[in-house]
């Protein structure tokens, strides 16, 4: 399918959850099975999710995320559970086995930390699971959080020396203009200058997510230092995995030259 050996996947919040912060069931049993798909292929995959505080949320039946720092920390405890009960089930369904990551900047920018994490990251993925990370946002302050996945997801794929990082999200790619905004926004397939697309990329992130596009150009700007290719595509339908895998003209890249 590809000669990539080792993806890093991150998927929003909009990817796994529904508008109204309910889990979307249907779009994360496609991606389980796209992604036991192309591991079967001999690929290495680590996936990087959001969505416990707005998991935690939804089954709390509370319509808005709590405001205070305890309350935000108790949905994820709860969203937290929920979303990895969900994923097991579904990639034990198709013979894949995952393991959970938490991870805080505390953790990573601490030397040891840092050689823990890339350890416990090679055993997964030398046992043929899939990691399966998300920030620790039930014990997470601002004083140690990374506050968004994109970037997170970037420090992964340095970890794991990833061949490429996959950021899905609710819109096509980058756009030159705002495509909610402006009928006549393209699409710019191909990023090889990130200063120049910083300045009209506004942090304006979904209803239920905490990152933006700006936070998706910083990320590819971390991998891009690292040696790593960036693409940034739509999440809605799974199968997009497939095309960037076999490198079609999907989405937004961020090549390393």
């Amino acid at each position: 399918m590809s000669d990539y050996k080792r993806i890093v996947v991150k998927v929003g919040t909009s990817t796994v959850c529904h508008n109204n912060g309910a889990v979307n069931l249907r779009r994360i049993e496609n991606l389980c099975r796209i992604l036991t798909d192309i591991k079967n292929t001999q690929c290495e995959i680590v996936l990087v999710t959001s969505g416990a505080i707005g998991v935690g949320t939804n089954k709390m039946q509370k319509k808005q995320r709590p405001k205070s720092i305890s309350g935000r920390q108790a949905a994820a405890a709860i969203g937290q559970c929920e979303l990895m009960s969900i994923y097991d089930k579904f990639f034990l369904d198709y013979g894949t086995l995952c393991g959970q990551i938490l991870l805080t900047k505390d953790i990573t920018e601490n030397p040891q930390g840092e050689k823990n994490v890339i350890a416990t990251f090679n055993a997964l993925l030398k046992m043929h699971a899939i990691p399966i990370v998300n920030e620790n946002d039930s014990v997470a302050t601002e004083e140690i959080v990374y506050g968004d996945n994109d970037t997170l997801s970037a420090v992964v794929a340095k970890y794991v020396k990833a061949d490429l990082l996959i950021l899905l999200t609710d819109t096509d790619g980058l756009y030159d203009r705002d495509p909610s905004k402006d009928k006549d926004a393209k699409i710019i397939h191909v990023v090889k200058n990130i200063d120049k697309v910083k300045a009209f990329s506004k942090d304006s992130g979904s209803k239920q997510g905490t990152g933006g596009m700006i936070t998706k150009i910083k990320a590819a700007e971390i991998a891009k230092e690292n040696g790593i290719p960036t693409i940034i595509a739509s999440g809605k339908d799974p199968h997009i995995l497939y095309d960037i895998m076999e490198r079609k003209k999907v989405g937004t890249l961020f090549p390393v030259k």
